[in-house]
């Protein structure tokens, strides 16, 4: 049996944003409760180079809207980076499964072999058939921001574990 392009990407992509809009209300709890500035967990990061929260929710969102309309044939909608707070960050998270929500199945399905160029014109780009664009560069890299931003979290006390992480499918 063989899953569509469609199955393998949407439902995914929904079901992972929506998990991490979940530990991103936790850490607002967290904060709460512990009186911790929300700003100190939003800054976090697990290393002096790596991103902080705030911008690997905007990567991960990024990575969500660009994946489901690269599949589909569509504009990527852009996104400003300009979140400062949980609230705003659950505002982009929304926005972007609002997008998401509206793509269907027929625009995804047979897209395995739709050209897909990412950093289309820079110096870094690169180009996939959508099959392997998909499951070898566009879900792995989404999924490393979010487990990055899970990890950000968690190292930093919030209490989540891996059934908040899977999410609800």
């Amino acid at each position: 049996m063989t899953i569509s392009m469609y199955a393998a990407s949407v439902p995914l992509l929904k079901q992972v944003l929506q998990s991490l809009d979940t530990i991103l209300s936790k850490a607002e709890l967290h904060a709460s409760d512990k009186k911790i500035e929300p700003a100190a967990l939003l800054q976090a990061r697990l290393y002096p180079d790596m991103f902080p929260l705030v911008q690997q929710v905007q990567i991960a969102t990024d990575n969500a809207k660009g994946i489901a309309a690269r599949l589909a044939g569509v504009d990527i909608p852009s996104f400003p980076d300009t979140e400062q707070t949980f609230e705003e960050l659950h505002a982009r998270i929304a926005k972007t499964l609002d997008f998401i929500n509206a793509i269907k199945p027929e625009q995804v399905n047979g897209s395995e072999d739709r050209q897909v160029v990412v950093y289309k014109g820079s110096p870094y780009e690169m180009q996939f058939q959508g099959q392997t664009y998909l499951i070898h560069f566009g879900v792995p890299n989404f999924l490393f921001h979010v487990t990055t931003a899970y990890a950000i979290l968690r190292h930093n006390g919030v209490e989540i574990g891996k059934e908040d992480f899977i999410g609800k499918f």
